[in-house]
């Protein structure tokens, strides 16, 4: 008699290929011990670090300005054929260059970030524009002289 095990077609006396057991995954669980765990997570985290540097290092090439396209190329070409040389050369020759840019970058973006919460939260109007709203108003005769009065106290304190 001839079983299926998955794909395959399996002869009369070959066994199904056996499943991990509770036994199988504690031992592997067993062989692990704290110290490789935590050297694990350690070469993790460094492995991760570099990866994040490199990408780093790489965009803060293509966004310099000081550097013609020949320069990007060749910087690029350099840390990607020699990646840790690569970026070890980059940092110390351009890492002032690299913090500059990166400043200069973080103030344009508050910047921005400012000017839109300024055109967001107000109105933008002046108290000259107020006031001619106002007497627009009154002269429809949509308010009344007592409420013009008021209002104009109010945009006359507020500015």
């Amino acid at each position: 008699m001839r079983r299926r095990y998955g794909g395959a077609t399996l002869g009369p006396d070959a066994a199904a290929p056996a499943r991990p057991t509770r036994k199988d995954t504690a031992m592997l669980a067993a062989e692990w011990g704290v110290g490789q765990m935590l050297w694990s997570i350690l070469w993790f985290t460094l492995f991760f670090m570099w990866i994040w540097l490199f990408i780093g290092i790489v965009s803060d090439i293509f966004r310099s300005r000081d550097l013609g396209g020949w320069g990007k190329a060749l910087w690029t070409i350099f840390v990607i054929v020699a990646p840790f040389l690569g970026v070890f050369i980059y940092l110390i020759a351009r890492g002032n260059s690299m913090r500059d840019r990166a400043i200069e970058d973080a103030k344009a973006r508050d910047a921005a970030m400012q000017s839109y919460i300024r055109d967001a939260a107000g109105s933008g109007t002046s108290t000259a524009d107020e006031l001619q709203r106002l007497a627009s108003l009154r002269d429809q005769g949509v308010i009344d002289d007592a409420e013009f009065q008021a209002l104009k106290a109010k945009a006359l304190a507020g500015a």
